[in-house]
Order: C-alpha cells, then sequence, then structure tokens
C-alpha cells in the first residue's frame, strides 16, 4: 500500500470511538428481504449533496432506490440505468460486465466520458491516466443508485460533461441482522448473496459477499466451451462513532473490499449473414478468449460534525486493479512463422471486408470467411493477444460543509480538495495461432512486451466551491471547479534478452501533458406552486485529456431547462438540454473497433447535442386491494457533427452527421400489480437503432428493439419471500452493437428463480 495512505490508516484508527452508532433511514427501507434497511453509514457517500433527494437537486438528477432494484432483481446496470432519462447503453455481453454508458451524448465506449464513483470514491481503474472502465462493481450486490447531470455534476471529477454516476453499497445495519439470497436460472446461472451486520453501541460492522456464475447463453463452432462467467466478491465495513453530544461528533468507517473474475469473453463478433443464421454463435477463433481480473480496495472516511453544524469528511482510498485479457486479435492473411513477422489486419476489417464480398491482402470475402468458419483449407495466422495491464488509483479527498444565514437567505456551502494519482502498466505479448481443422494450434509464443511495454500514469489536484442557496421560492447553486492534471507516458521496445526490460537504451519514447481548467457552473430552482418547480443551468463541461500531441481537451458548455410536479401521487419531470461541445475526443481502446493504436486520441471538433427528458412515476388503484405503479421514461437526443473532417478514429465525417452510438429516442415503460403477499412488474424498453460509424453506411447501423422483462414476488412473511424474472420475455434477437469487431447480439430470453431471506 503507499505509504501515505498507510499514514494515513494508522492516523485514522487511533482515533478514539466511545458511544452509540448513528443510524440513517433509506426511504425506500421496507421488510428485512428488501435491499433497503435502517444503516449507520457516513451520510458523504451519497453526491447529492445538501440536498435531501435527486428532487432537490437545482439540475438534472435521478435516483435510482433499493426498492426500484428489487422489483426485476437487477443484476445489470444496464437494465438498471434504462430508469434514467439521458442515459444510453450499448449493449457488448448481456450481463454488464463492462459497460459502456454515455450520458446526454458523451462516448459510451467503456464509460470513459462518465464519472463513476462507489461510495463516493472513483472506481475506474485509472481514472485520469486511462479512463476506459475495465473494471465496473459486480452491481448485484449494490444498494443503490445516484445520478447526477448539468451543473451540479462539477462536484464531482473529473469528467463533468455528461455526469456522475454513484453506486451506494450496502450500508452497516444499526441493529443486528442479515441477509441470504439465492438464485438459479437459464444457462445454469447461479448467484448467491449474503450479509451479515452487528456488534455494540460503540462500533458495527458488516461483512458480505455476492457469488456469481453462468456457463453462458452463445456457443463456439466446434467445442463445448462455456461463453459465461464467474465473479466472486467480498466486502468488510467497520464503523465506530463518538458520543453524539460530544463538542464535535465523529464517525469513522473502514471499507476493505475484494472481487475477481474470469469471463470467457470475447471482441469477435459475427458477420452480418452469420449473425441471421445464428444469433448466439461464435466463431472458433475465439475458443481461448478470457478475462481475468482482480480487484482490491481499501477506504478509510472520517466524519467530524461540530454542534452548530459544520462538518469535515477526510477519505483516503487505493484501489489496485490487475487484469489479463487473452482474446483473439488480428489475422495475418498471407501466414507468419512467429509474432515478430506478423502483419495482420484486425478482426473488424475481415469481418467488414466479408459483409461488403471485398478482397483482403489478396483474400476474397469467400476465403476470409471460410477463415472465421474454420474451415480445413483456411489460410493465414491468427493473433492472440494477452492484454495484461496493472493498475493503481489512490487518493485523499476532503469536503467541508457548512450552513450559514445571510439575512433572508440560508446557504449551505460546501468546499471539496482532492489530490489524486493513478497508473496503467501494460505489458503485453503477442502470440501466433495457426487454425487446421477448425483447431487452434500454437505456432509461437511471444516475448514479453511485444504487444505494448508502457506506463501511462497521471496526478491530478481537483477542487471545488459550492454553495446552495435558498431564498424564499428560489434555490441557487453555483459552483466552481478547478482541475490541474499531469499526465505522463513511457514506451519502450522489447528486447529479447529481456523482454519486460525497462532500460534506456530500450526506451522508444515519452510524452507529456499539463492541464489547468477552471469549470463554472450555476443551477436554478424555482418553486412555482404547490409541487411544482422549474429548474434551469448552465455549466462548462470538461473530460480528463489525453497525451497525444495535437489533441485538444474534450471541452463543452452544457445547458438545461425544465419543470417538476410532485404530489401524493404523482411525481413527473420534463427537462430539455443542449450540450454544445467545442470538441468531442475519440479515445482509441481495444474495444472501440477502429483502426487506430490503443491509448491514442482524436479530435471530433465542435458537436450538438439537444436533447428532452422526461421521467413520470405514479400509481392507480386498480380495485379489489390491488395496487398499480406505473413508471415511465422516455430520452430524445440529436447528436450530430458540426464540422467536416477525417480521422483514423472517427473515419470521413461530414457536417451533421450522426454521433456514434447515441439514440435518438428510448423509452421505457414498467407496470405493477400489487396486493398483499403478491406483486407483479412487467418493463418494455423501446431501443431506437443507432449509427456505429458516422458516415452510417451499410453495416454501419444497429437495430430498434422492443424487449420485455416481467417479474414475480410472493412475500410468504416478513422474513422470507420468492420471487421469478423472465428477461427478454418475447426472445427477442437483434444487432445490438457492431464493436469491437463485428455484430453482437444481445441476451436472449432467461429466467431466474430465487429466494431471499433476511434475519
Amino acid at each position: 500500500m503507499n505509504p501515505l495512505l498507510l499514514a494515513v490508516a494508522v492516523l485514522l484508527i487511533a482515533i478514539p470511538a466511545v458511544a452509540s452508532a448513528a443510524s440513517c433511514e433509506d426511504p425506500s427501507r421496507g421488510s428485512k428481504t428488501d435491499r433497503g434497511l435502517a444503516c449507520a453509514q457516513l451520510d458523504p457517500i451519497t453526491i447529492f449533496g445538501s440536498a435531501q433527494t435527486a428532487r432537490d437537486v437545482a439540475g438534472g438528477a435521478s435516483a435510482i432506490t433499493a426498492e426500484d432494484l428489487d422489483e426485476f432483481e437487477t443484476t445489470d446496470v444496464v437494465r438498471a440505468l434504462r430508469r434514467v432519462p439521458g442515459v444510453a447503453l450499448q449493449v457488448e455481453d448481456g450481463w454488464a460486465l463492462r459497460p459502456n454508458i454515455s450520458i446526454r451524448g458523451t462516448a459510451a465506449e467503456r464509460s470513459s466520458r462518465v464519472t463513476l464513483m462507489e461510495d463516493n470514491v472513483l472506481i475506474a481503474p485509472a481514472p485520469y491516466a486511462a479512463p476506459a472502465a475495465y473494471y465496473f462493481p459486480t452491481f448485484g450486490r449494490i444498494h443503490s443508485v445516484e445520478v447526477l447531470k448539468g451543473p451540479s455534476s462539477i462536484t464531482q471529477g473529473p469528467s463533468t460533461i455528461g455526469g456522475a454516476i454513484n453506486l451506494r453499497s450496502t450500508p452497516v445495519p444499526a441493529e443486528d441482522s442479515g441477509f441470504l439470497q439465492g438464485e438459479y436460472g437459464s444457462d445454469t446461472t447461479w448467484r448467491i448473496h449474503g450479509w451479515y451486520g452487528g456488534g455494540g453501541e460503540r462500533s458495527r460492522f458488516l461483512a458480505e459477499t455476492h457469488q456469481w456464475q453462468s456457463d453462458g447463453y452463445q456457443s463456439i463452432d466446434r467445442s463445448d466451451a462455456g461463453t459465461g462467467f464467474q465473479k466472486e466478491d467480498y466486502l468488510a465495513k467497520l464503523s465506530f462513532t463518538s458520543d453524539p453530544a460530544a463538542a464535535v461528533y465523529q464517525q469513522l468507517e473502514v471499507r476493505l473490499h475484494y472481487a475477481e473474475e474470469d469471463s470467457q469473453q470475447t471482441y469477435l463478433g459475427l458477420a452480418d449473414a452469420d449473425f441471421h443464421a445464428d444469433e448466439l454463435r461464435r466463431y472458433g477463433a475465439s475458443l481461448l478468449d478470457e478475462m481475468q481480473n482482480q480487484h482490491d480496495q481499501l477506504t478509510l472516511a472520517w466524519r467530524l460534525e461540530t454542534q452548530d453544524g459544520m462538518g469535515l469528511t477526510l477519505t483516503a482510498y487505493d484501489n489496485d486493479t490487475e487484469r489479463a485479457w487473452y482474446k483473439t486479435e488480428a489475422l495475418d492473411v498471407d501466414g507468419s512463422e512467429d509474432p515478430q513477422s506478423f502483419r495482420g489486419t484486425g478482426w473488424a476489417n475481415v469481418v467488414a471486408a466479408v459483409n461488403r464480398g471485398m478482397d483482403l491482402g489478396g483474400i476474397a470475402a469467400n476465403g476470409l470467411l471460410a477463415i472465421l468458419d474454420g474451415a480445413d483449407t483456411a489460410e493465414g495466422s491468427i493473433q492472440v493477444r494477452n492484454n495484461a495491464r496493472d493498475y493503481y488509483s489512490r487518493g485523499l479527498q476532503a469536503v467541508f460543509d457548512t450552513t450559514l444565514q445571510s439575512g433572508a437567505a440560508l446557504h449551505a456551502l460546501q468546499a471539496g480538495l482532492r489530490y489524486h494519482e493513478d497508473q496503467e502498466d501494460r505489458l503485453q505479448r503477442n502470440d501466433n495461432y495457426q487454425q487446421l481443422n477448425g483447431t487452434l494450434l500454437l505456432n509461437a509464443r511471444g516475448l514479453e512486451g511485444n504487444a505494448g511495454n508502457e506506463l501511462q500514469d497521471a496526478s491530478a489536484w481537483a477542487a471545488y466551491l459550492y454553495d446552495r442557496i435558498e431564498w424564499a421560492d428560489w434555490t441557487l447553486t453555483p459552483g466552481l471547479r478547478y482541475e490541474n492534471i499531469e499526465l505522463n507516458r513511457q514506451r519502450w521496445r522489447t528486447n529479447s534478452a529481456d523482454p519486460s526490460s525497462r532500460e534506456p537504451d530500450n526506451f522508444r519514447d515519452s510524452r507529456e501533458n499539463d492541464v489547468d481548467v477552471w469549470l463554472p457552473g450555476l443551477g436554478a430552482l424555482y418553486q412555482l406552486g404547490a409541487g411544482t418547480r422549474i429548474v434551469a443551468g448552465v455549466h462548462k463541461g470538461f473530460a480528463a485529456p489525453s497525451n497525444e500531441p495535437g489533441v485538444d481537451p474534450e471541452e463543452s458548455v452544457n445547458y438545461e431547462l425544465g419543470l417538476r410536479q410532485d404530489s401524493a401521487n404523482l411525481s413527473l419531470e420534463a427537462m430539455a438540454f443542449f450540450n454544445d461541445y467545442e470538441n468531442l475526443v475519440g479515445l482509441c481502446t481495444n474495444s472501440s473497433g477502429s483502426n487506430c493504436e490503443p491509448g491514442e486520441a482524436f479530435n471530433g471538433e465542435g458537436v450538438h447535442v439537444p436533447g428532452l427528458e422526461f421521467a413520470l412515476g405514479t400509481s392507480f388503484d386498480a380495485g379489489a386491494g390491488w395496487q398499480m405503479p406505473l413508471n415511465v421514461v422516455y430520452t430524445w437526443m440529436d447528436a450530430e457533427f458540426q464540422t467536416d473532417f477525417v480521422s483514423e478514429f472517427f473515419g470521413a465525417v461530414s457536417k451533421g452527421d450522426p454521433v456514434p452510438y447515441v439514440p435518438e429516442n428510448q423509452l421505457w415503460v414498467s407496470l405493477g400489480l400489487e396486493r398483499g403477499p403478491w406483486s407483479f412488474f412487467l418493463s418494455g424498453n423501446h431501443l431506437g437503432s443507432v449509427c456505429t460509424e458516422a458516415s452510417c453506411g451499410d453495416f454501419e447501423e444497429t437495430e430498434s428493439a422492443i424487449l420485455f422483462d416481467l417479474s414475480a414476488h410472493y412475500r410468504i412473511s416478513d422474513a422470507l419471500e420468492f420471487y421469478g424474472v423472465i428477461e427478454n420475455l418475447t426472445d427477442e434477437l437483434y444487432v445490438a452493437s457492431r464493436d469491437p469487431y463485428g455484430v453482437r447480439p444481445n441476451k436472449p430470453q432467461t429466467f431466474m428463480l430465487g429466494a431471499k431471506f433476511g434475519f
């Protein structure tokens, strides 16, 4: 562990903790079989700040409660975020192991333009140096979700263009209690989730585990190997508090988390004709593809509050992530004896040539298809790359908050300061295989580092000042954020005597980039009448820059205007927004499927993203004691480039071309039926087609679809509940994505049966 964090840990643990645990009540609390529960947990894990709920935020904000997640026993963050207007998602593996999330038109690829947090701590493996989120928390253990958009998101960084997502983990319970959930379903998918919390008046604890595995829903040619995953999560929390009557109240929480994953996932999709013949097929060239990763985290959070309303939260965090994704990368149509002589082309180009009936490297489209099919006469060498990377992300952050009365105005002031450093360490290897009789045979193992031997690291100071001013019917939230970022990248050549050597004589190149940026924002909320509020805001958006020379930072000016209506049985929000990009940056990764080197960045120049968001929640009396809750979420966006240009990442772009993977229309509707121990929920999700390239030509568009999920719950007692869930009720299969390398399906119809027990 970093010595600085170790010193802070020793200091914090030495603080005396001498009295009863504080408690909080989650608004979604139900019986003990629900995820909602009374808790002894630090309030600052929320990102809504001084606002009590998302409805009080002077800007775009949404909350997904524990009760919402329980309706469909959601284990997929993509399905969960369908409830949030303004969010778009690119399907990849069907379980959202590594989701692609976009907010209000940001790039979706690996969620790199969204600030991702768990309990208000950055969770991407290296959010500044390499923001692509190749690690994402196991969503089945998440308690609730917060989403900030608009000017209120400048309290979070480094990405403020679209917004921030905060995943809230299981709280430490205020009373001795436990929870156990077991589930089994399609494709030998099973899940066990359990926790227990207890302790005395002066200190409390939580121990939690989540175990999840599936054989997968796809079939690999000529193989019975699985295409699923195995995931293990372990979480422990310790909470200590002082006497609430003390002049300075103190609370300390120590959080330890470990997770590991072994998933048989690939970037290789299908050619269109093969997809429409069998949507769930996988080519044999992907047989060896496997992701292995480990993630561990230590977080220490210390909260101090004075009796006159001042508060200070100090948080130290250390995240370490290790991953090795061994997956098919490219094809050398001429064949190659060893990895050093490999002169290949990516599978995305191979699939594109097959779709268009074109030659590639002197091989006709039917010959390329034979290679994909694993025919006996198939030629060429296949490259399999071990994308091995180590990451760390660590830092110290402080948030000071207080309330002040100034005449008729009440100020809820918040000031934050964070020092953060992170690093991505690549030592990747290419191996050569030959496909004979449909079987992959190893020809030559490459030298460590022949596919990338480099370090990318970053250090950043971030500070913000945010004031929530309540005066008469007005709430104003002026804010200012500052980011100072230093980025460095170093690359080394492969040395046959010592492949992993980083000696000076192997040095290849280095790049540096220092950025200072000020990000102002202003939100406003006006109480128009009983339960009716107008919301407006403007702020400057920013995303962490790259090390590429000539690539400008990603910046924008964002506007929003909306209406909220709340009554005893109605919650409604309609919001218009406009994101005016000065420069949209394309970040090349292996999952982008573009003809560029991973790590490179490209200017996308000006982009306009006008949009409308609508959310409705209500409930009807259906008679005979039945209640019928209804939720409707709709988003319209029209993201377009504003200039003509050509780049390796975006291709040939003309003014008016669409930004890839930003859907124009999305609709999510959920209808429930509840009485006594029974509850039923049906959701429908319309997904509009999207262009996967700006040119949006043939084989550059996904398909639209309407997907339904159904769930049924029966509560035996306050402690025991049984449930069943069917996802994709009508078994609708469609072209959900074309990246990274070919057409990818959505998850087919699946069912789960489970039980929950609280004690």
